[in-house]
C-alpha cells in the first residue's frame, strides 16, 4: 500500500529592526563576537525586558499580508529550557495569545495551486550562537544575535511533498522581503526552516512526526524531507516505530542524525512573563500600518495580466521580487502601457540573463529603468532592430554610454529603413547569390534565411528586418 507523506513548516524569520526585541542593542550581523550583547542580552541580575514597537508592526504586517486574524490582545510567556547560547535559562516567546492566527499562503507546484493554512505566527527572540571552531576542542558562545527578534511562522501539516514544502518556503521567503520585515538571507540565518516530516497510511491517523531542524537552503530543505521519508517509511516497512524527535541534516551526507528526543509543550513549563504587559493591537493601529503597507504581489499579479496584458507566466516572474517589479514598472512609466510586453521580456530575458550571471540583484543593475526604457521605444519606433537594441543593452550595461539615443548616435547604429536603399542591397544580394536563389525556387525554406542572413550582414545589421523580409519575398517570386 503506498505512503502519504505529512508535513508542516515552522520558518522562523529575523525581523530587520535596528534594535533588539527587548533591548536597544543593535541587530547588524557580523560584529566582533559580544561587542552587540548588552546588559539585558546577558541576563543580568535586575535587568528588565522592554518590547520594541518595530517588532510588533511587523508581525502585523505579515499578518494583513496573508489574511490572518490580528489578535487584539497578545502575551508573551517564558518558555523554559537550559542551553548554553540562551543566557536566562529561558526563551521569551509566546504561547497561548501569539499576535498573528490563521492566513494562507497559496502556492503553485507543476500548473497546480494549493492553499496551505498557517496555525500562527509568534514574537519571540533568537538565542545566541555556540562556536565549535577554533576553540582547541572547547566551545564559544557568541551573544550578537541573543535578543534579536524573531517571528515563528507555522503552518497546518499540510503539505504532501517535498517539491511543496519548498514551494511554500519560496513564496513565503518571497513576501516576507516584499513587504520588508525580513531581509531573507538564509546564509546569515536570517530565514531558516523546521521541518516536521511523517507519514502514514492513507486515510490513517498522523505518523509520529520528526522535527528536522534549522535549514538553511531551499535545497537542503527538499534533500533532508526526501531522505527522512524514505527513513521512515523504510523503518515502518521493517516493523520498527518511529521515536518522536528532533534531527539534523547533514548536508555532507544527505543524511538526518537524532540530536534529542522531541519535547512537548508541556516539557517547556510556559507561563506568562510577568516583566511584559500584554500587547493591546487596536483597529486603529492596524490601520495605520495597513496604511503604509506596499501592494502585495497577488494583487499587482492580478494588475499585470489585466492592466498591461501580461501572460500569468511574466507576471509570476516580474512579481518574483518587489525591486523586479517595480523595475518594471518604472520601465513601463516611460515606455507606455502598449510596450509593457516588450518591457517585459526585456527584464525577465537580456536583464535578468546578465544579472544571473554577474551574481547581481536587480537593484544593483548598471542599466536604469530610463536606460531600458529607451531601447525599448527606439526599437519600437523602428529606429533600431531588436539585434541591434541588444548591442545597445550592452554597451549601456559596461557603462560606456548615457542613454540608448547617445549609443545609437555614437556607433552610427541607426536602422536603415529606406525601401530602395534596401532594395538596392537585396539585387546585390541576389546576383551574388544565384544558388541560393535556385534552391529557395526547389522548395528549399532555410535558402531564404541565407539570403536574408546576407541582406542583413550586408547592411552591417541596420537594415529594417521586416522590410528584408518582405522585399525579398517580392523579388523571389517576381
Amino acid at each position: 500500500m503506498k505512503w502519504e507523506v505529512v508535513i508542516g513548516l515552522e520558518t522562523h524569520a529575523q525581523l530587520q529592526t535596528k534594535s533588539k526585541i527587548f533591548c536597544g542593542a543593535s541587530t547588524a550581523f557580523g560584529a566582533e563576537p559580544n561587542t552587540q550583547a548588552d546588559a539585558v542580552s546577558l541576563a543580568l541580575p535586575g535587568v528588565l525586558p522592554v518590547l520594541n514597537r518595530e517588532a510588533v508592526v511587523c508581525a502585523i504586517k505579515f499578518g494583513l499580508a496573508i489574511g490572518a486574524k490580528i489578535t487584539e490582545r497578545s502575551v508573551f510567556a517564558r518558555k523554559n529550557y537550559f542551553y548554553p547560547d540562551l543566557p536566562k535559562g529561558y526563551q521569551i516567546s509566546q504561547m497561548d495569545l501569539p499576535v498573528v492566527v490563521g492566513g494562507t499562503i497559496t502556492i503553485n507546484v507543476d500548473g497546480n495551486e494549493k492553499a496551505v493554512s498557517l496555525t500562527r505566527a509568534h514574537l519571540e527572540e533568537d538565542a545566541g550562537k555556540s562556536l565549535h571552531e577554533d576553540f582547541h576542542g572547547k566551545s564559544g558562545i557568541d551573544l550578537n544575535r541573543a535578543g534579536t527578534p524573531l517571528l515563528e511562522i507555522v503552518t497546518e501539516p499540510d503539505m504532501r511533498s517535498a517539491a511543496e514544502a519548498v514551494a511554500y518556503a519560496r513564496k513565503l521567503h518571497e513576501l516576507v522581503q516584499w513587504i520588508g520585515i525580513c531581509d531573507g538571507n538564509m546564509q546569515e540565518g536570517s530565514f531558516r526552516c523546521d521541518a516536521n516530516v511523517s507519514v502514514r497510511r492513507p486515510g490513517e491517523p498522523y505518523g509520529t512526526r520528526r522535527e528536522i531542524k534549522n535549514l538553511n537552503s531551499f535545497r537542503f530543505l527538499e534533500q533532508a524531507i526526501n531522505y527522512e521519508v524514505q527513513w521512515q517509511i523504510n523503518e515502518l516497512e521493517e516493523g520498527r516505530k518511529i521515536q518522536q524527535a528532533t534531527v539534523l541534516f547533514d548536508p555532507d551526507t544527505g543524511e538526518t542524525r537524532t540530536m534529542r528526543t522531541k519535547e512537548d509543550a508541556h516539557d517547556y513549563r510556559y507561563f506568562p512573563d510577568p516583566d511584559l504587559l500584554p500587547v493591546e493591537i487596536t483597529d486603529a493601529w492596524k490601520a495605520e500600518v495597513q496604511a503604509a503597507m506596499p501592494e502585495l504581489p497577488q494583487a499587482m499579479h492580478q494588475r499585470f495580466t489585466s492592466e498591461y496584458g501580461l501572460s500569468a507566466y511574466d507576471a509570476d516572474i516580474i512579481t518574483s521580487s518587489r525591486e523586479m517589479a517595480q523595475y518594471f514598472l518604472d520601465t513601463v512609466a516611460i515606455t507606455g502601457a502598449a510596450n509593457a510586453k516588450l518591457c517585459a521580456n526585456w527584464i525577465q530575458g537580456d536583464l535578468a540573463a546578465r544579472l544571473n550571471k554577474e551574481d547581481k540583484a536587480i537593484a544593483d543593475a548598471p542599466i536604469s529603468p530610463a536606460q531600458l526604457a529607451g531601447i525599448v521605444q527606439r526599437i519600437v519606433d523602428n529606429t533600431i532592430s531588436n539585434k541591434i537594441g541588444k548591442d545597445v543593452f550592452e554597451v549601456l550595461w559596461n557603462g560606456e554610454g548615457s542613454d540608448a539615443d547617445a549609443v545609437i548616435e555614437a556607433k552610427g547604429w541607426k536602422q536603415i529603413t529606406d525601401t530602395g536603399a534596401i532594395e538596392a542591397i537585396i539585387d546585390e544580394v541576389l546576383a551574388a547569390n544565384p544558388k541560393s536563389v535556385e534552391e529557395f525556387r526547389a522548395g528549399k525554406d532555410k535558402a531564404f534565411n541565407a539570403l536574408v542572413g546576407q541582406a542583413m550582414k550586408a547592411t552591417k545589421g541596420k537594415a529594417n528586418p521586416q522590410q528584408v523580409n518582405d522585399l525579398l519575398k517580392k523579388k523571389l517570386a517576381g
